[in-house]
């Protein structure tokens, strides 16, 4: 027997023909919520129940954006290494942007390897000064500047008001590098969630406009592409924390001022979309086998593999969105340290 799913019993009832009671049963199961703790690693299990309540059963919408835009979850800022708060130059016709510089160099020292870093949270949420201690490790690990983006979230901002906040603070730093301490033959873009669209978009940019090499790109989860859970539908073991379909159709909608999957979107919004990836910098693209984000991801390394760029891709079995967050979980240790070995590989070389 075939399996009967809830719409078929309705029209067997609207039919008037007896439902069995293993109908019924089969009917429960069928309407029982899914239960994603087998795809998940047997290390994060614990973390899944606390996790799943991130968002208290919230869809994402313009009414509960303000709630879940008062949540904080900073790292503590410890004493070193010392960061500065910086406004910079914004786009034409935009406000200045607010950046905050951390680990700066002497101007006559050694020179240093630079991250622009750029903060995640759906294009919509998040804060650079939420992840000053978390940049404060990254810089004291890497010996090298990091410099975070406060750019205009969505969607008061639509595109390409981020991109064009990022970019200006890309330029102050490539244009400052002498002032910062910074190589600017050695300056890397990356991000998380969110963030890694955005570091993703602005090596597209970068390239594109010629004014500014990078060396490395760093997308960590990144979130890729608008078809996501609108015209690309997961299975229901994808996006089972953090990050489901709905937000991602929201996050995007938010951004790009058309629905997520519409048939057109502005060139360089959505990098899944961009046709020619040749020339942009070598890359690191890790990811959990149960995020979301996983497929386009995957199929994003394997794309710029076509194009002659070197990839370092980490699929992390069983690991939801954000796992990285519990450094008790081993695998999460494990793929922190890869991507350290990999921005250090990274920033070795020369633009």
């Amino acid at each position: 027997m075939g399996q009967i799913t809830r719409r078929a019993l309705g029209r067997m009832a609207g039919a008037g023909l007896a439902v069995s009671a293993s109908s019924r049963a089969v009917a429960a199961a069928v309407a029982k919520p899914f239960d994603p703790t087998p795809y998940v690693h047997p290390e994060l299990r614990p973390y899944l129940a606390a996790v799943r309540q991130f968002t208290g059963g919230r869809a994402l919408t313009l009414e509960t954006l303000p709630i879940e835009r008062k949540a904080n979850f900073a790292t503590p800022i410890k004493p070193a290494p010392a960061w500065a708060e910086r406004v910079v130059p914004g786009p034409a016709g935009a406000p200045d942007v607010r950046v905050y510089v951390i680990n700066a160099g002497a101007p006559s020292g050694a020179l240093k390897p630079a991250i622009l870093q750029i903060h995640g949270g759906g294009f919509v949420l998040g804060s650079a000064r939420q992840q000053i201690g978390d940049n404060q490790i990254l810089a004291s690990t890497l010996d090298c500047v990091v410099v975070s983006v406060e750019y205009r979230l969505a969607p008061e901002t639509r595109f390409p008001g981020a991109l064009e906040d990022n970019y200006a603070a890309l330029k102050w730093l490539h244009d400052h590098a002498d002032e910062l301490g910074v190589d600017r033959a050695r300056i890397a873009v990356m991000g998380e969630s969110a963030g890694g669209g955005h570091a993703a978009m602005l090596a597209i940019a970068a390239r594109d406009r010629g004014e500014i090499p990078l060396v490395y790109q760093a997308l960590i989860y990144p979130m890729l592409d608008d078809r996501t859970g609108s015209t690309h539908g997961k299975p229901p073991y994808m996006g089972v924390a953090i990050w489901n379909e709905q937000r991602n159709r929201f996050g995007w909608s938010s951004l790009l001022g058309v629905p997520a999957g519409s048939a057109k979107v502005p060139y360089g919004s959505v990098p899944a979309r961009v046709e020619n990836l040749k020339g942009l910098p070598p890359a690191f693209i890790g990811v959990g086998s149960v995020d979301l984000f996983v497929d386009e991801d995957i199929d994003y390394a394997r794309r710029l593999i076509d194009a002659g760029v070197a990839v370092r891709l980490n699929v992390v079995p069983g690991a939801f969105h954000g796992f990285d967050a519990f450094p008790g979980a081993s695998i999460a240790k494990a793929f922190r340290a890869d991507l350290i070995a990999a921005l250090r590989e990274g920033l070795k070389a020369k633009a």
